[in-house]
């Protein structure tokens, strides 16, 4: 069988993300930091070729590959010219199928930066025991959803066994400080989810069920807490509002324990929240948050209403933060962990770019630089074979040290 072409092929270069993607690439591998084999890819020729001429000498000699998600046989001859795919083609839930099935069945590893539990859910049941098969790695939400959640816990869980020998039976996330601007995509992606909802009552109870991801036969059925309204945490000394990506995070730390077997403990407990501050200001700021959000849930779910928030009030598919956003954008992350022997230990995870596009970007490329150079040397993560996997249990204590040595990321103790 002849050797695929490439190491690594970014599908929708040409997309908000994907653009963020392409360059962060080209600077990166300029550097000879990495050495790959890549290639650009999405359904417009005159797009892709448009998108080299902006990277200049960076997008000089860089190969591109025309191929529509909706093209069953344009995705098989994609995946028969690489190793790996990184996909930034949202809404997946909309647009993502075709090239997970093809990924699965040809054995081509795979990335994302999906936030779509549902969607998730409904990948895993179609094509895991493909992937598992074939030798496919497939990895969804290495982006801002979930790369600071799992990997943010995993480090805490490497502290706890390296202090103490025992796992933290119990985490909390804590947003501190975040500050960054939301893309289209995005925001189609979560109105999506709502109508997804509201037309289909399995998806509205998949959506309170934190283990929805986690292999079926896996058993655990710890009451999980979840924040859903204003409410006092003293262990930080704050009010807590709810945390939009929690429904996701929580779901991806949960499906690493399981994959892990048990590692973080059979009873293992974990939420999420943003911290607003003590007092009453602190409570307000809560309050304020817990308004907001259902301000927009029911402005998603009322048609009229969604077209004007649509129209004139939220960024278009295609639209996102500037890249001066983007640079002034950051997060601050911390994590609080108890082990069953009531042992504590706190950790902090920051990122230096706007959350959701710049950081977003560093986290995937570093992802799929990892799975692809894991692949090329025989496996750094020896027994990792096909099937659906988090970013933590296949890229491990390496993708943290690249995190902190290439994608502008902390992990520190407190």
């Amino acid at each position: 069988m002849k050797a695929p072409a490439y190491d690594l092929v970014v599908f929708g270069a040409t997309s908000f993300v994907g653009q963020i993607l392409t360059r962060y690439l080209a600077e990166h591998f300029a550097t000879g930091s990495d050495s790959l084999r890549w290639a650009i890819a999405g359904r417009s020729a005159a797009k892709l070729e448009a998108l080299k001429r902006e990277l200049g000498e960076l997008g000089q000699g860089l190969p591109i590959i025309v191929a529509d998600a909706a093209s069953a046989s344009r995705l098989q001859a994609l995946c028969a010219q690489t190793t790996l795919v990184v996909s930034t083609v949202g809404p997946y839930a909309l647009y993502g199928e075709p090239l997970i099935q093809a990924c699965a069945e040809s054995g081509t590893d795979y990335c994302d930066l999906s936030g779509e539990a549902q969607w998730i859910r409904k990948m895993l049941n179609r094509y895991e025991a493909v992937a598992q098969q074939s030798g496919a790695r497939i990895v969804n939400c290495c982006g801002f959803d979930s790369v600071p959640s799992d990997m943010g816990v995993y480090f805490l869980q490497q502290q706890a066994q390296r202090q103490w020998q025992a796992p933290a039976t119990q985490v909390k996330m804590r947003v501190k400080t975040i500050k960054g601007g939301a893309s289209g995509g995005t925001v189609a992606s979560m109105m999506n989810l709502v109508q997804e909802a509201m037309a289909d009552p399995v998806v509205r109870q998949e959506l309170i069920n934190p283990y929805s991801i986690c292999p079926p036969r896996d058993g655990v059925s710890v009451r999980q807490h979840a924040v859903k309204s204003a409410e006092y945490d003293a262990d930080f000394a704050s009010w807590l509002a709810p945390f939009v990506m929690a429904a996701i995070n929580e779901r991806v730390v949960h499906r690493s324990n399981a994959l892990s077997a048990q590692a973080y403990g059979s009873q293992f407990r974990y939420d999420e929240a943003l911290l607003t501050g003590d007092g009453w200001s602190g409570r307000l700021r809560a309050l304020a948050v817990v308004a907001g959000l259902a301000a927009f849930m029911a402005g998603a779910v009322v048609r009229p209403v969604r077209g004007m928030m649509q129209r004139f009030l939220l960024p278009l598919p295609g639209e996102g933060p500037s890249p001066e956003a983007q640079r002034a954008g950051h997060f601050d992350i911390r994590f609080w962990g108890r082990t069953e022997q009531g042992q504590t230990l706190r950790v902090q995870v920051t990122g230096d770019r706007d959350p959701g596009y710049g950081s977003t970007a560093k986290m995937l490329g570093q992802a799929a630089i990892s799975l692809a150079l894991d692949r090329a040397r025989a496996g750094v993560e020896p027994g990792r074979g096909g099937g659906f996997w988090t970013p933590a249990t296949v890229l491990g204590g390496a993708y943290i040290d690249r995190l902190i040595r290439y994608a502008g990321l902390r992990f520190e103790c407190l």
